[in-house]
């Protein structure tokens, strides 16, 4: 057995942190190796504008967390209530948590993201937080909830992966620093650099007092592992904790290998079609994702769903819901663009589509047919449609404007004749949205307007 070493003084700004909060009982049954977070009981339930400011309760982050539904198991049970409960209650010194993430590709995704929130609780509570980028488990591939065998990665590709991870992680914490938490916390490069290029909990533990591991729920195997090795190296308790794996509307588990990632990179997935993702989820889950993917204070989240069971046309949480996420993942300026092409696309605004810039359209268009064209004298809507090879040549391309099934930047257009207008057919930002019938869109972009 290696003898302990001397763990370094913790400097977190401990109780500064967060808004008090007061946890619910906990009613998540144990697993296997789980066991279920009691919190302290409380009178019966008011309407959330009569429910008084929640407290920290004895649990208090462990407690609060179980309460949103984010933390899903504990390991190990037998410890968890004790130990755990009392390393986290406030005034305590803050301890040292981490996660891993595997970099099998460039982006992460939100599969990905329930693991982020559980770090930032970790570090809004005052704890030292480390996000760990592996290598050699992205070449070997972990096999855990699989069923088939992940395919090999060279050397360069993991290594071009883990910029494209560390990139991600950076964007995702310094949004979270700017837009979602006002108080003084720890920079980007103290959350990043201690870590980024090491794997193991026993380094962790020996080199940065490192006693949680967080994970997705299908990581419990490996939590366990590391558990195992710590304690017989050091004779200290360590603990880890799972959070809850995001699935489709099948139960499949969201990520690259499923093929129904929706990523984290808006080179992959934009701000348009993630804020599109989180406002389409069903009344079933999307209180349960307010809790799971939001820093809104439990209250506040009651009153969302209460004034959603008056008005359920409005979709209210589904919007709160994905302008928070958007706005964690891409910043004010995603969700602002997300927003835009929201109306440009449901809503036919011709201000929004006018203000879209070039990357925003190729974003939203980029699955549709588009087209470059020089603004001739005289040309008219017949012209526009035949160059952009939007209908059949002859008189059905013909009656076809004429019965209506063309519009133009979301105005119908019914005179095949009638000559093309700067600033109603054709847009400042010199672009037209041509859509015939009602799914066939076609993007026009007009050359040395």
């Amino acid at each position: 057995r290696a003898p302990p070493r001397p763990r370094p003084t913790p400097s977190g700004p401990r109780g500064k942190m967060a808004a008090p909060v007061l946890a619910r009982r906990c009613g998540r049954a144990a697993g296997l190796w789980g066991v279920p977070l009691r919190a302290p009981q409380l009178p019966p339930r008011r309407r959330a504008h009569e429910q008084p400011r929640r407290a920290r309760g004895a649990g208090g982050l462990l407690a609060a967390q179980c309460e949103r539904g984010l933390f899903q198991e504990v390991f190990p049970a037998q410890s968890a209530e004790e130990q755990l409960l009392e390393l986290l209650k406030p005034g305590r010194p803050p301890l040292t948590v981490y996660c891993g993430f595997d970099p099998t590709a460039d982006s992460l995704h939100v599969g990905h993201l329930l693991a982020v929130m559980a770090l930032l609780h970790f570090q809004r509570a005052g704890h030292n937080v480390i996000a760990v980028v592996g290598g050699a488990t992205a070449r070997l591939g972990d096999p855990s909830g699989r069923e088939r065998e992940r395919e090999p990665l060279s050397a360069e590709q993991v290594q071009a992966h883990a910029r494209g991870l560390r990139a991600g992680l950076g964007r995702l914490l310094e949004n979270h620093r700017e837009l979602m938490w006002a108080a003084e916390g720890m920079s980007l490069a103290e959350f990043l650099s201690p870590a980024l290029q090491a794997y193991d909990f026993l380094h962790l533990h020996l080199h940065h007092g490192c006693r949680i591991q967080l994970g997705g729920a299908d990581q419990l195997g490996n939590i366990m592992s590391g558990y195992e090795l710590v304690t017989k190296m050091t004779g200290t308790d360590v603990f880890g904790i799972t959070v809850p794996l995001v699935t489709s509307t099948t139960g499949d588990k969201l990520g690259k290998t499923a093929g129904n990632a929706v990523w984290l990179n808006r080179d992959k997935t934009s701000p348009f079609e993630l804020y599109q993702f989180f406002v389409r989820q069903q009344d079933n889950v999307v209180e349960k994702y307010l809790k799971l993917f939001t820093f809104l204070p439990l209250e506040e989240i009651d009153h969302i769903m209460e004034m959603h069971a008056k008005e359920p046309e409005k979709w209210g949480p589904q919007k709160r819901l994905a302008a928070e996420v958007t706005k964690l993942v891409h910043g004010r300026e995603g969700l602002e663009s997300a927003k835009r092409c929201t109306k440009a696309l449901y809503y036919s605004s011709m201000e929004a589509l006018a203000a879209m810039s070039d990357q925003e359209l190729h974003e939203l268009f980029k699955q549709m047919p588009s087209a470059e064209l020089m603004l001739e004298p005289g040309m008219n809507v017949l012209d526009l449609c035949r160059k952009a090879n939007a209908i059949p040549d002859g008189p059905s391309g013909y009656q076809k404007i004429t019965h209506g099934g063309v519009s133009i930047n979301g105005i119908r257009v019914t005179n095949p004749e009638a000559v093309l207008i700067l600033g109603q057919h054709i847009l400042k930002n010199g672009v037209s949205l041509l859509r015939v019938g009602k799914k066939n869109y076609y993007i026009i972009k007009w050359l040395q307007l």
